[in-house]
């Protein structure tokens, strides 16, 4: 019996070791026989079939009932049946089969080359029954199925396409895999043409996602990358585009190992830094708007396709700006100042402050050198405190901060403190403004010069010894300089530190607060107060005195 069917299937020209299971089905659907019977009993839920075989053939009850439970056929009347074995026949099934007749009469394969739909309703060794629209049963073999996993397929409905059809055995054989295999085929043959095109081509775009989108070309989906959307950088798709837009598009590269198809939408338009090269220079003042603000600067549309970059240094002359949006906001058209292109890098960098006064320009007309004024403490830093007049800020400076050398900025003002100062200085070229507070107060040189005048003896202590003099302290903060060539008959080099020295008053400037003392002068006002003596001795003279020498 096996070499008989062997036989049967080498005839029919199909491969066993292929469709052995299908074919089984089919040897199994011979012992199937088209009948008609005159229903002669209805017993609980079957209906007994006369056939016109030895016993009646068991119907179920199920297969003649409407969906209301209603019986659409009573006893007496004759129906189609397909006698199915064992003493069952079925009216369903008989159904079944003559939508299938008349589909197989009607069939044409010139007619019938297009895919449809079909859903699978169940499942048997061979492959799988299904049904299209109109109740026709198709066979799918397993072979022809094309699915991976076939444990859940029943139910679900999928495009097959016809590929035989036997009048004998009533029966119709469909391929989900045909379908598959002439769809990779176009797909292969569409990729390969849309990979050697190097010209702009259009896509659909199928699918937004935040690293880019995936856009059909041909039948082809190729992933546009957001580095590839503009030349600007990267940028968020779904705030250019939507799903189902036409997009012009260039193929970049293709991966066969990963089969992964690159496009760019940027490449596929005319590049903005190619128009602008040539175009544009340093200096140049140009017209743009505030496309995205962050806080180490902001990022400026030129309208073309092109984003320049605006530094939180270049927005305002204020060096204490914290946040560029209290200063410019997104949407914003300003001018700016090009201070950098470089077309090669595709890098631009603009200016605000530059097309803005500058603060020092507008400080020299309100502000003078010794003008008195108040100002805000902006910054306390170790070597002085800046302070806010005007547009500018000006350096008080520790030792322009008190008279008492040992007091510093950050023990008099903390920051936002309002203080009075002195213009000192305004350096022009290096725009640098020096202040003074002490000079607003009377200093211990003036003190002291409204109590000694030059000539007068005083006593101190050696603070310092350097190369051209030594420094004495006279008093809180009262210094006064001996020079080298002042110190007479006193040895430099003898001197130390803390040492108490004596001499006179030889030069006080109390505006620039200068004092100077000399051990000579001193000397010299000894001698002098020893003649004075001498000469006014009644008994000898100092003529007298000298005249005895020249004795």
């Amino acid at each position: 019996m096996a070499v008989n069917r062997k036989v049967q299937f080498e005839v029919e020209g199909i491969d066993e070791s292929n469709d052995f299971a299908a074919m089984l089905e089919e040897s199994f659907k011979r012992t199937e026989e088209d009948s008609e019977g005159t229903i002669v009993e209805i017993r609980g839920d079957e209906a007994l079939v006369d056939v016109g075989k030895k016993s009646e053939g068991r119907l179920p009850l199920s297969e003649i009932t409407d969906e209301n439970g209603k019986l659409i056929y009573n006893v007496g009347d004759t129906i189609k049946v397909v006698i199915t074995g064992r003493g069952a026949v079925s009216h369903k099934k008989a159904l079944r089969k003559e939508k299938v007749k008349a589909f197989i009469q009607n069939y044409n394969p010139e007619t019938h080359q297009d895919a449809f739909d079909v859903k699978i309703i169940s499942k048997n060794k061979g492959g799988f029954v299904a049904t299209d629209n109109n109740g026709v049963e198709f066979f799918l073999p397993k072979t022809q199925s094309g699915f991976k996993n076939a444990n859940d397929v029943v139910g679900k409905s999928y495009k097959v396409k016809i590929i035989k059809v036997d009048d004998e055995e009533q029966s119709i054989v469909v391929s989900r895999k045909k379908l598959l295999d002439e769809d990779r085929r176009k797909r292969k043959e569409a990729l390969c043409s849309i990979v050697e095109n190097a010209d702009v081509i259009e896509g659909t775009i199928k699918k937004i996602t935040t690293y880019g989108m995936f856009v059909d070309v041909g039948g082809v989906d190729g992933l546009v990358h957001y580095s590839e959307i503009s030349y600007k950088g990267p940028v968020n798709p779904s705030s250019l585009y939507k799903e189902g837009d036409k997009v012009a598009v260039k193929v970049m590269s293709y991966d066969n190992e990963k089969r992964h198809l690159s496009l760019s939408i940027k490449a596929a338009m005319p590049d903005p830094w190619d128009e602008i090269k040539d175009g544009l220079e340093v200096g140049d003042t140009i017209k743009v708007t505030i496309s995205n603000i962050e806080p180490y600067g902001a990022f400026v549309d030129l309208g073309n396709d092109i984003e320049g970059f605006l530094h939180i240094s270049e927005i305002s002359w204020d060096k204490n700006i914290k946040n560029p949006k209290d200063h410019i906001c997104e949407g914003e058209e300003i001018d700016v100042e090009v201070i950098e292109i470089d077309a090669n890098d595709r890098r631009l960098r603009v200016s605000l402050k530059n097309l803005l006064p500058k603060p020092f320009d507008e400080f020299k007309k309100d502000f003078k050198e010794g003008m008195v004024t108040k100002g805000l403490i902006t910054s306390v830093t170790n070597f002085g405190a800046f302070v806010k007049i005007g547009s500018v800020e000006g350096l008080l400076h520790n030792e322009d901060a008190s008279w008492d050398r040992n007091v510093r900025c950050k023990d008099l003002y903390k920051v936002n403190d309002e203080v009075e100062v002195k213009i000192t200085k305004i350096d022009d070229k290096e725009q640098k403004v020096s202040l003074s507070a002490k000079e607003l107060k009377q200093s211990p040189v003036q003190e002291f010069a409204s109590k000694y005048k030059v000539g007068d003896i005083v006593k101190g202590t050696i603070r310092d010894i350097k190369d051209f003099g030594v420094f004495v302290e006279l008093g809180d903060n009262v210094d006064a300089l001996i020079r080298k060539e002042d110190l007479g008959s006193a040895d430099i080099d003898a001197l130390k530190v803390g040492d108490e020295i004596e001499a006179a008053i030889a030069f006080i400037d109390d505006r620039k607060n200068r004092i100077r003392l000399s051990v000579k002068f001193l000397a010299r006002q000894k001698e002098r107060e020893v003649l004075n003596e001498i000469n006014s001795d009644d008994k000898m003279t100092l003529g007298d005195l000298i005249k005895d020498q020249l004795k």
